[in-house]
């Protein structure tokens, strides 16, 4: 290939990044939705209040108070593994426990989504017992248990609500009642403390259980609000499916723990999990990426005639479905 052609492709990649990265710009955030920030405003103004000065200072008040969170705190431990998103994929969670139990960790945490995308849910509920691992809802629990239709996912757009209503319906069909009892009986938050630090454990967010905190697109300002509502030098969540870890001005983390039910979307066959360890008066992070027999688990998703699109994105680590909720710099990070 001449280096003309090349450099052209290049170019090509550099401005299908550019266009997915400012393909919002115009746009504002309205609930799950992105409309005209023009028709947005109008709406505002014709709809929304205007506060006093006295009002707008008791607002504020009210939203930082501290919630009084009555979650026992457990520990303290030096060290804990902590994951979400099991996503029915019983190899991957056999991994987990055997590494996170050779890493040293005092405890194994998983922060909900014990279901969806992936084969056989009835072989999670076993592992999940034998390795006790202490688990919180996520919305695939809170669905299941309440009999729910749906997910209830937070998804917009309907290519990623068709693929959650595939996963959804299956897990739900192959889960028996005990097992969807035993998923309503476990907590929507804890609450443990590694060292000094005490750590607030939720799926999506202490706001909504399926809100998503992306990296690019949750502010230092909100996180630390949230830290100070929940009175908490912690938060650990999932939901998004992708991992990261941010240390805050005050010195306080956030940490999107993982998940280990698929890739994310980095094309590595590997998926993460956390290791959090006391650090004098700190604590460490690790982002620990988590190989499994991932050709396993493609058979058996083969055998349960899931979709395709499914059984590729273990097979490549690329996802292929639920890519429309990723904002626009994961989005340009994705093959597809």
């Amino acid at each position: 290939m001449s280096q003309r052609i090349v450099e052209a492709e290049q170019a090509k990649k550099r401005r299908t990044a550019k266009n997915k990265l400012t393909a919002h710009r115009g746009m504002a955030t309205w609930g799950e939705k992105l409309v005209p920030l023009g028709d947005f405003r109008r709406v505002v103004q014709e709809h929304g209040q205007t506060l006093s000065a006295e009002h707008r200072r008791g607002a504020v008040r009210d939203f930082l108070h501290p919630t009084g969170d009555p979650t026992p705190v457990e520990g303290p431990y030096s060290r804990v593994a902590v994951f979400g998103g099991v996503y029915n994929n019983s190899h991957g969670l056999s991994a987990l426990i055997e590494d996170a139990t050779r890493r040293g960790a005092e405890a194994i945490y998983c922060l909900g989504d014990l279901g969806g995308f992936g084969p056989n849910p009835e072989k999670v509920w076993p592992l999940l017992e034998e390795g006790g691992v202490r688990s919180i809802q996520g919305n695939y629990e809170e669905s299941l248990a309440t009999g729910r239709e749906d997910c209830n996912c937070g998804y917009a757009d309907p290519r990623d609500n068709y693929f959650a209503e595939i996963s959804y319906r299956y897990t739900a069909q192959h889960c028996s009642d005990a097992f969807k009892r035993w998923m309503g009986t476990l907590p929507r938050r804890r609450r443990l403390r590694v060292g000094d630090r005490e750590l607030l454990l939720v799926h999506g967010s202490p706001r909504r259980i399926n809100e998503f905190l992306f990296q690019s697109a949750t502010p230092v300002p909100f996180l630390e609000v949230l830290l100070d509502q929940e009175g908490c030098d912690g938060l650990l969540c999932t939901h998004t499916g992708l991992h990261w870890h941010r240390r805050l001005p005050s010195g306080r983390d956030v940490v999107n723990v993982g998940v280990i039910g698929r890739p994310a979307n980095d094309g590595r066959t590997e998926v993460w999990y956390s290791i959090l360890s006391e650090a004098g008066d700190d604590i460490e992070v690790e982002l620990v990426p988590l190989a499994y027999d991932h050709e396993a688990l493609a058979r058996e998703m083969r055998a349960e005639e899931l979709p395709r699109e499914f059984v590729e994105t273990i097979l490549t680590g690329w996802w292929t479905t639920c890519l429309e909720i990723l904002p626009a710099n994961e989005r340009a990070a994705s093959r597809f």
